[in-house]
């Protein structure tokens, strides 16, 4: 019997999103207006309980290379704008006025976007010549932006702490496993016109673009990991497995498997439900080249599978071909990408991962190349984390103390401001 070929396979070996590059802009936009309610430090949140429970809400939209994103029934997204100094006074229209007079948004290249909605998303950037028109009279920056940042996510983080550890108490079942992160790239705005009349940025729709350049990487690896005193802690090559389930339909299992030592198999090592997202928190950064966004997750490490079910799964895994030449680096020969009615694999990630870690956060610099079976497309990015161990390693005490929360927090925002949002500086 010839052997399966997917239709990844049949495509240019060139698709994937721009990876060989972090975000290309081109001529920038201002729009009419931005938002006449739109002023520095006003919180943009919305809880997903109060929103319709629209598919990708509840779980039935699809994430990158097969993965489903899963909210929390009260989980919380929120969006600001971190750097820009308050205008004097206290008069709202003229801070709204300021803040436009000093922003831009622009449209930017991003070729996996534009291939799945056919326009270029925005992004909001500093109109730098205005800047420097207002720095000759007094600084347009905050002196701490971090203790900002740090200030307007308290409230949430702690209610989502509490909700986090009520999840950790009652489920006897299975290990959940909480993660607070903080993600670099571009916060992307879309589902506009090229102008904007008077609507409001908070009204966008958004995305989280995480593909950095190859210079930026090496500026991590090479120069803030020493100077932050980061230790090395692994190298990894990892497949990520992603399979359907037609018992829970919502969900997506993910296993994680290595390359056996002859280097021509995988071998299964965990199992895990796919990340259920608590809190998002994304951070227009004005006067740095990239953007934060900072997202408290839980997933749940499956330990209820009957002996059948795992054979079904390791049957699975075990059928999956090396190829290099294929997005994702792994193909199935004919009839062998499901297994009976119950399970069938809809993505894959190949992952090579360096990490490393202080005393609270463990870094780490990824590229990642994944496929989704549902959609026939691929995505290779370069990717930077920073997770933010020290304060999830004693959760319950989080949940308590708020001072504790509070400094441990703006230390890490600190870090990541000071070291890891600018590269345009780069040789």
């Amino acid at each position: 019997m010839a052997a399966y070929i997917p239709p990844h396979k049949r495509h240019s070996r060139g698709g994937g999103s721009s990876s060989s590059s972090a975000i290309n802009p081109s001529p920038s936009l201002t729009p009419e207006s931005l938002s006449p309610h739109f002023k520095r430090g006003l919180n943009f949140r919305s809880s997903f309980s109060d929103k319709k429970k629209n598919n990708r809400d509840r779980g039935k939209g699809g994430g990158g290379g097969g993965q489903k994103i899963i909210y929390d029934q009260n989980a919380v997204s929120k969006w600001f704008p971190v750097g820009l100094a308050a205008s004097s006074g206290d008069d709202t229209d003229n801070n709204d006025t300021n803040f436009m007079s000093l922003t831009r948004l622009q449209p930017i290249s991003v070729e996996s976007f534009q291939r799945k909605s056919g326009e270029k998303p925005l992004s909001l950037v500093l109109n730098h010549d205005r800047v420097k028109e207002c720095s000759e009279e007094r600084s347009v920056f905050m002196e701490n932006p971090w203790l900002f940042a740090a200030e307007n996510v308290m409230q949430d983080l702690r209610s989502a702490f509490q909700r986090v550890q009520n999840e950790v108490e009652d489920n006897k079942l299975e290990e959940v496993k909480p993660t607070l992160v903080a993600r670099v790239g571009q916060i992307l705005f879309h589902g506009g016109q090229s102008t904007l009349p008077e609507s409001s940025l908070r009204q966008l729709k958004r995305s989280f673009y995480t593909n950095v350049s190859a210079s930026y990487m090496e500026y991590i690896v090479d120069e803030v990991v020493p100077k932050c005193m980061f230790d090395f802690q692994e190298e990894k090559e990892i497949y990520h497995i992603k399979l359907s389930d037609n018992m829970r339909p919502d969900s997506t299992i993910s296993c994680k498997c290595t390359l056996a030592k002859d280097r021509e198999k995988l071998e299964f090592y965990k199992i895990e439900w796919n990340q259920v997202r608590h809190l998002v928190v994304d951070m227009s950064c004005l006067e740095k080249d990239l953007d934060l966004r900072l997202m408290l997750c839980t997933k749940r490490i499956i330990k209820t599978l009957t002996d059948n079910e795992i054979e079904c799964i390791k049957s699975l895994i075990g059928s999956a071909v090396l190829d290099p030449d294929v997005k994702g680096g792994l193909r199935w020969p004919l009839g062998m990408d499901s297994s009976g009615d119950r399970y069938a694999v809809v993505g894959v990630w190949h992952v090579n991962a360096k990490s490393f870690r202080n005393s609270s956060i463990r870094l780490k610099a990824r590229h990642a190349d994944r496929f989704d079976f549902r959609t026939s497309s691929g995505e290779v990015s370069r990717e930077v984390a920073m997770k933010m161990k020290g304060i999830v390693s004693n959760l319950p005490e989080q949940t308590k103390q708020d001072d504790l929360l509070h400094e441990m927090l703006s230390s890490n925002l600190k870090l990541i401001w000071e070291n890891c949002l600018c590269f345009s500086s780069i040789p």
